[in-house]
């Protein structure tokens, strides 16, 4: 860590449950930028059982925090760490999240930093090497759609009322890879809710008028392989989450579902072919159709969720805390 000035001027915060052998490699990638100011590092661990709290004390400069398991909310536990940060500036990353380069955080502020208008930065995220072609295209094509859009802001109200899209564009934001200016969070606080507190906090930001950044230089590795179960229970909670959220009405019906798992699936299997699989795995494209039916019938069901008994909404989800939760009126 370079450190011509003392004061702190971005704290990187880190919340951690049983974050495992990959927590050491995301904290030495961590340590190892090269910035021309002081940062620190802040982790709010919220009852790991593996040798997470172990890993962390190998780099005793980190201040940590530790909570009970039941007092964790993605929102709630952010806002704690972020009121004890002493940057002005507050980089959020998960526990899984492997900053790619020594340049990552100073690629991650530089958008604030040029415009005083922007509340908050989002950077990009890679596919881990062993990760699937699939996921390798999605999070491909996924992020290569903000290069567009390096700068935004809610610029036509008329647009924002009619246009779901337009309103997607401008709440995307992940705090996986990310960066709040701390002046507007202390006007506006993430909100308390157990799922989507990101893109909750960028809705509030940008009708506050402040802009959204995206820094595509600043990317992380961050991916997931979901097994076909976790596949389905992912997709129920946060298309549950954004339907309750955002109230997004688009594709609802059944033929809406049933032509996304078609488009899906002869998307995957154009993939497959250009990667030279079609005949060398061919027990990965018998499971391309169950994946993306297990995903779209996970979406589906959540944009219903509400109409669905609770016992079957927790056994749905992976986030179970969040199916309990009947009003989300409260982060308005």
């Amino acid at each position: 860590m370079t450190t011509q000035v003392q004061q702190v001027l971005v704290t990187v915060v880190i919340p951690t449950k049983n974050g495992g052998p990959l927590l050491g490699r995301v904290l030495s990638s961590v340590f190892s930028q090269q910035t021309p100011w002081a940062f620190e590092v802040l982790v709010v661990d919220s009852g790991s059982t593996d040798e997470t709290l172990s890993v962390v004390r190998k780099y005793p400069q980190i201040r940590v925090i530790q909570i009970k398991p039941t007092d964790f909310g993605h929102g709630k536990t952010r806002n704690l760490a972020v009121a004890a940060a002493k940057g002005e500036y507050i980089a959020m990353i998960t526990q899984d999240a492997l900053p790619s380069s020594p340049s990552w955080l100073v690629e991650l502020i530089k958008p604030a930093m040029e415009d005083d208008r922007v509340a908050g930065v989002f950077g990009r995220h890679i596919a881990y090497p062993e990760s699937s072609v699939f996921t390798k295209y999605e999070l491909e094509q996924h992020f290569a759609g903000f290069s567009r859009y390096p700068v935004i802001e809610l610029n036509d109200r008329q647009r924002y009322a009619s246009d779901e899209g337009y309103r997607q564009l401008l709440y995307f934001f992940s705090d996986n890879n990310a960066l709040l200016r701390r002046s507007v969070w202390e006007r506006i606080p993430y909100p308390e809710v157990d799922f989507a507190e990101d893109q909750a906090w960028a809705r509030r930001i940008v009708e506050a008028g402040y802009r959204k950044a995206y820094a595509n230089d600043a990317a992380v590795y961050h991916s997931h392989e979901y097994g076909l179960w976790e596949r389905l229970q992912r997709s129920f909670d946060e298309s549950y989450a954004l339907s309750r959220l955002f109230d997004y009405k688009q594709g609802r019906g059944l033929k809406h579902a049933i032509r996304s798992w078609m488009g899906l699936t002869r998307r995957d299997l154009v993939i497959a072919k250009r990667a030279g699989l079609l005949f060398s795995c061919p027990a990965l494209l018998l499971k391309v159709p169950i994946n993306n039916a297990m995903r779209i019938t996970g979406s589906y069901l959540g944009i219903h969720g509400s109409s669905l008994p609770e016992f079957l909404r927790l056994r749905l989800s992976r986030d179970r805390r969040l199916m309990r939760i009947d009003n989300w009126s409260k982060w308005t």
